[in-house]
């Protein structure tokens, strides 16, 4: 039986080659591995509301840190009073909806005319430098002591566990409020307003890290019984090398969640302690001493308390958002 073009040809492409490049190349297109982090990044862009929310969160720190210039290209300067802008019988914005026109986009202050878009602007300079910063006083202290609870044990454990309750059961309001009224308003050469800054820095990233030791000291609990600890202990690995190596490695998914979910509740913490009067001192701009100073004039100039506490309600919104699409991605049982 005579062999046609066709089948040899068949039989050409159908017979091994003996070149390992050439199979390792089209087996690389058959069945392509991904890693853990291509696998969550891929997650994470088909979340299009956890995407929405990075590009909110991502504007607004561009806002912050470009705060000094959006001002001087949108605004007027911060402790500028316009008394024309005022209407000298009420104390109101002359004009609708709070004053707002092409010079004052978002309106001005009543009584003193403030412009409230720039306020606004250095407001969330404020708010996002003490989130940012005690979330990551927070996670560092967390992750230290949680570690050493979780892969210790005994004595060391019990210790930092008491710690961990006695600190969630404290009350943070009351402390923050006693230690604000006895510390001076300058500290370190530093101005009032970046003086107290760092005070809630340290306020609320010290009582916030028993949250993330916990976590951290379950997750370590469960991990330093598996293989691979065991493993690296037998090949005569010292404990700082477990625990920089095996052990943080595969604990760096929850904290990185937990850090952009606790980012928001330190916004809530600073606009509550502003609101207050315990935390940035006035005439610096804060979103809640704005909304402090709201309250008396919410009836007759309502935009004066919508505006900051629209974009309080934005920011915790968006790190929400983006913080649950992130664990979602992050989760290796999820579909």
């Amino acid at each position: 039986m005579s062999i046609g073009p066709e089948a040899s040809i068949t039989d050409e492409r159908s017979a091994p080659t003996d070149d390992p490049a050439i199979e390792r190349a089209s087996g690389e297109q058959a069945i392509a591995g991904r890693s853990l982090r291509q696998i969550a990044w891929r997650r994470l862009k088909a979340d299009k509301v956890a995407l929405a929310g990075a590009v909110v969160v991502g504007v607004l720190v561009l806002i912050a840190v470009l705060a000094p210039v959006l001002t001087k290209l949108f605004g007027h300067p911060i402790d500028e009073f316009h008394g024309d802008q005022i209407d000298p019988t009420l104390g109101t914005p002359i004009g609708p909806w709070g004053g707002i026109s092409r010079d004052f986009i978002l309106g001005v202050e009543p009584v003193s005319g403030r412009d409230i878009f720039s306020r606004i602007v250095y407001g969330a300079q404020t708010s996002l430098t003490v989130a940012f910063l005690s979330a990551f006083l927070s996670t560092i202290l967390g992750v230290l002591f949680g570690l050493s609870a979780g892969y210790l044990g005994g004595w060391v454990d019990a210790v930092v566990s008491r710690i961990m309750d006695f600190l969630l059961a404290f009350p943070q309001l009351l402390f923050a409020i006693a230690l604000v009224s006895v510390l001076p308003d300058s500290m370190l050469g530093l101005g009032d307003r970046w003086s107290r800054v760092f005070v809630l820095v340290g306020v609320i990233g010290f009582f916030g890290w028993p949250y993330i030791g916990r976590i951290v000291r379950g997750q370590t609990l469960s991990l330093r019984e598996r293989e691979f600890v065991e493993a690296a202990k037998s090949l005569g690995a010292r404990s700082p090398r477990i625990l920089g190596r095996e052990l943080l490695p595969n604990l760096a998914a929850p904290i990185l969640v937990y850090t952009t979910l606790i980012i928001p509740t330190n916004i809530l913490t600073e606009a509550a302690l502003s609101f207050l009067g315990v935390g940035i001192p006035p005439p610096n701009p804060s979103w809640g001493g704005m909304l402090s100073d709201a309250v008396n004039f919410y009836r007759y100039d309502p935009m004066y308390m919508i505006v900051p506490g629209g974009m309080i309600f934005i920011t915790v919104l968006a790190f929400n958002l983006f913080g649950d699409g992130l664990r979602d991605a992050l989760d290796p049982k999820a579909r």
